[in-house]
Order: C-alpha cells, then structure tokens, then sequence
C-alpha cells in the first residue's frame, strides 16, 4: 500500500526531499534535469540545490557543474545505520587490524570540521590508546580526519575551513589552513595520513579513508599507539596492515 499523502503538504520541503532521493538515486544531476522532473523552474531548481551545497547534502563539480552526493547526505546514511550492519562490518576489520599490529584501531565519520569516532577495537597491551567511540575530534588535528579530508576538493576545504588559522590541540598540531593544504597533498600522493602528538601528547596514529567506488570518503580507519612504543620511521608494517585492511573494506563498498 502506498504511503498516503499529508494533508498539508509544503512544496519546497517536498521539491528538496525528492531532490535528495534523484541525488541518491542518480551517479549526478543537473539542475536541467532537477527543474524538469520537479517541473519548476530552472531558478527555482538552482535554489534548492545551491541550499543543499551550502548544508553539504550535494557538491558541484567546479568544471561539469553537475551535482552529486555530499558527504552530509553520506553521512546520514551511515548515521542511520551505524549501530547495525556498518558499523559491524567495520568493526570486523578494526578487529583484525587490531590484532595484526597489536594496538588500538578505530572507525570515525566527518561532521562538520569534527570527527565522530563510531567504533574501535582495543589494543589488549595494558599501555594503549583507549577507546574513543562516541567523542569527537578536530579533523585537522587527527590522521583518521586528515586522512578523511584529503579525499574532499579545495573548495569544500576552504568552506570548511573559512579561516587561515585554525585550532590547536597540542603543540604539535597543525594551525594554518595553508599548511593543512599543504599536508593533505601528501596525503593523497601516498595514501595515509600520520599523526605525531596532534591530538593528544604522546600519542601517534596513521589512518585511511574507505572510499566509494566514485573516490568519496564512508569511513576513515586508524591505528594508534603510544608514542614510546611507536616503530622506527617510516612506519611500513602498519602502513602495509593498515592499507590492505582499507581495500578490503573497499571491495565490499558500492
């Protein structure tokens, strides 16, 4: 049976929610074909998308200037689900990455400049990074958010990140936008993003994003331990775990 229709329904709310479902449905769309299935205006299409770039529900492409799915409207899909079987299908993974290395893995989700950690797996060492699951952190901050922003555009970087000076947590942490740029680069040439006491004194981590086929982050994975027990630079063996882990959650993505 069909779902029966409001009484009093709103037609902007109703022309963004069906607007959000052909984002969802469709790999991208133009404002065209938004204002002819929504039968408005070509203004009026234009509108509602501009409102949802701006609440990042949907990105534009800078040069084809289609639309596609943004990481908020990703985000609440994972959100909805994140108790159930995403988050366990995560866990299974942090639980092997975990036992591979021997420290403490997490999983964490972008909101707003923040990381929400959603799941984690704990190092059985009685000196470990505890679990984090259900706090947030400053993305720029953490490998498991750097690792996370190296996979968004420029432009959604600058929104992000509207000031040139950002936030520290320690000493070490990165402070400029410029810089924090500068770091992503790197991120994307090699895959991973590395934390040295960052976020907390003493602590160090190396992440990755799980990506979709189509490149945009689901989930960023890490693995950290204390400092003291960190291994000789570069880090190989938990960067090898740590990547091969990603593709295989990768391969299970749509």
């Amino acid at each position: 049976m069909a779902p029966r229709s409001p009484g009093y329904p709103i037609e902007s709310v109703d022309n963004v929610l069906r607007l959000l479902l052909m984002v969802t449905e469709r790999k991208q769309i133009r404002v065209s074909e938004a204002a002819s299935s929504l039968g408005t205006a070509v203004s009026t299409a234009h509108r509602l998308l501009a409102m949802l770039v701006h609440h990042d529900f949907v990105v534009q492409d800078p040069e084809s200037k289609v639309y596609r799915a943004g990481p908020a409207l990703l985000r609440v899909g994972l959100l909805a689900v994140r108790g159930m079987e995403v988050r366990n299908l995560v866990l299974l993974f942090l639980e092997r990455l975990r036992d591979e290395t021997g420290e403490t893995a997490h999983a964490a989700i972008l909101q707003g400049n923040e990381m929400l950690f959603i799941a984690c797996a704990e190092s059985p060492n009685a000196l470990r990074v505890a679990s984090r699951v259900g706090t947030r952190m400053w993305a720029h901050c953490t490998s498991i958010g750097k690792a996370w922003l190296a996979c968004e555009s420029d432009d959604f970087l600058r929104g992000l990140y509207p000031s040139p000076k950002l936030p520290a947590l320690t000493d070490q942490s990165i402070t400029s936008r410029a810089a924090l740029m500068s770091e992503l680069q790197e991120v994307r040439r090699t895959g991973y993003a590395r934390n040295l006491g960052e976020s907390e004194p003493g602590v160090g981590s190396v992440s990755a994003a799980v990506r979709q086929r189509d490149g945009r982050p689901v989930v960023s994975i890490s693995v950290s331990m204390p400092l003291v027990r960190a291994p000789k630079e570069p880090w190989d063996d938990l960067v090898a775990h740590l990547l091969d882990v990603r593709a295989s959650v990768e391969a299970l993505v749509p």
